[in-house]
This record gives structure tokens, sequence and C-alpha cells, in this order.
């Protein structure tokens, strides 16, 4: 028997990678990310379905929204949100995202509301407009330990990466090597930055696509 034309048409805007994420999501999970999956498609049928930093993103006419579920909770994070009036402003900022830690569909906004928001942020970038960014001073290059040097010395390679690297670069395996918050942690993350070096990753290689 033959798909039904709203099947197809369904399959053609639904990434199949979402469908995986979810389906491997946590039980309390899904049905939080399938609500919020439906209101972004209801909201803006034109919505393109993509996977970004291993989590399911929507994008029209550029980044709209983003979701992700974690062990114990789910994120929902719209793009332009600091431009966005639909959004509630008393919710928790104790998670990623604007919404707080969304643990159960009683924490997550209903349909409709979640339909309004869709709406605005796609209005937002139908119109072209962006958030105003206000500009950063630039960060002093930080001072490499003298562990981390004997460390990184002891693998030429290593060495060659951290030395061709730029001054953000080096600035990003330092401070994740030195914020450990104990000594244990510290040598295992400098020996994963050396081997990761030598390999001529930069510290978050994994979310380069």
């Amino acid at each position: 028997m033959a798909r039904s034309h709203r099947t197809a048409e369904r399959d053609q805007q639904h990434d199949p990678r979402i469908d995986t994420y979810i389906r491997k999501a946590q039980p309390f999970a899904k049905p939080i990310l399938e609500r919020i999956r439906r209101a972004v498609h209801a909201g803006c049928p034109g919505i393109v379905e993509t996977i970004k930093w291993g989590m399911p993103a929507f994008e029209y006419k550029g980044p709209l929204v983003g979701m992700a579920g974690f062990k114990a909770h789910c994120a929902l994070s719209f793009w332009k949100a600091s431009l966005m009036t639909s959004i509630p402003t008393d919710l928790g900022t104790d998670a990623f995202g604007e919404f707080g830690r969304l643990e159960s569909l009683d924490d997550t906004p209903s349909e409709a509301q979640l339909v309004k928001m869709v709406k605005e942020a796609a209005a937002l970038n139908e119109a072209g407009i962006k958030p105003k960014r206000e500009p950063r001073p630039p960060k002093k290059p930080l001072r490499t330990p003298a562990y981390m040097r004997a460390a990184i010395k002891k693998n030429k390679q290593a060495q060659a990466t951290f030395e061709a690297f730029s001054p953000s670069a080096r600035r990003d395996y330092i401070e994740w090597v030195t914020e450990a918050k104990t000594d244990a942690t510290r040598d295992k993350r400098l020996d994963t930055a050396v081997q990761w070096m030598s390999e001529g990753k930069i510290r978050n290689w994994k979310y380069v696509r």
C-alpha cells in the first residue's frame, strides 16, 4: 500500500538523525522533545531540521531554535531569545537555554505557547533582524604552566601543534587543564590534551563540522 502524500511530506521535512536522537533519549525526555518538534513544524512549516553540536537544531533563514535531552532534564534555546517578547521571563536559568531544566511535560511550555514563540522567531529571521552583540575586548594570552609545558615537550608532534596554535587555541587547552577541580582530573585532562595535540586537534575538535 502506497504511503499517503502527507506521510511522504513529513519524511522529507524530518531529519532521520533527530528521529534516532529522540528514540535514544531517556523515557521522560521523549514526550518533551516530541512536543517541541511538533510545535516547531506547526509554527514554521518551512523549517529545516539538522544536528548541531550533537543536538537537534531547527533552521529557517538562519538558526532558529535548538533542543537537547540529557540524563535528567531537557533544554530548549531560541537563537534570538534576547529579541523575543513571547518567552516568559520568570523561568529558571539553571540549565542551557532560556527555560531552565525541563524534567516533564508540566515544566515544558504548551504546544500552543511554543508555536507562538516559533512564529515570532521565524518572523525575526524573515525580517533579517539580528541581536546586538557588544564587542568584547581581546583576552590576554595565558602563560602555560611549567608542568603543562614539560608534558607537551615530551611529545614532539604535540609540541609542534601547540606552538603553531593561535593564542585562542592555546588558551582553550590551558584553561581546560588548569581549571580542573582535582589533581587527578588535571592529570587526565593533560594526558588527553597531549594526545589530541599530537593528532593536530584543537580543544573543541569534536564540534567542528
